[in-house]
């Protein structure tokens, strides 16, 4: 079973910047992914990022261009850069990981993913 736990959300003025981390604890999967969602109250779980164990990066369309996914083996962390925030970016953030073959094109549906962190806050300001 994998742990997952994330860090560092926090709030910001639209146009800045935070960093999410997710720290891994327990069985890591040799083929996996791993993912970023987000969610609102009211609102489904959204699939921001994900990337896969060759390091294929995936990102919804919302967050293209602004947020980078990316995975530290070492210290076995997966992180979320997050930049030029803008207030729709407001949601619980969760990372979650999936012990899978191949790429995680899938990656939009939470319904997929068997572990999960508790979740960090981001609120972004106008």
């Amino acid at each position: 079973q994998v742990e997952l736990e994330e860090s560092g959300g926090g709030s910001v003025q639209a146009g800045g910047s935070l960093r999410l981390s997710c720290a891994i604890f327990g069985y890591i999967y040799k083929s996996y992914c791993m993912a970023w969602f987000r969610q609102v109250p009211g609102k489904e779980r959204q699939g921001v990022a994900a990337i896969d164990s060759r390091g294929k990066r995936y990102y919804a369309d919302s967050v293209n261009g602004r947020f980078t996914i990316s995975k530290d083996n070492d210290k076995n962390t997966l992180v979320l850069q997050m930049n030029s925030l803008i207030p729709a970016d407001t949601a619980v953030y969760y990372c979650a990981a999936e012990g899978v073959p191949g790429d995680c094109s899938w990656f939009r549906d939470p319904n997929v993913f068997s572990d999960w962190g508790q979740g960090t806050q981001v609120t972004v300001s106008s």
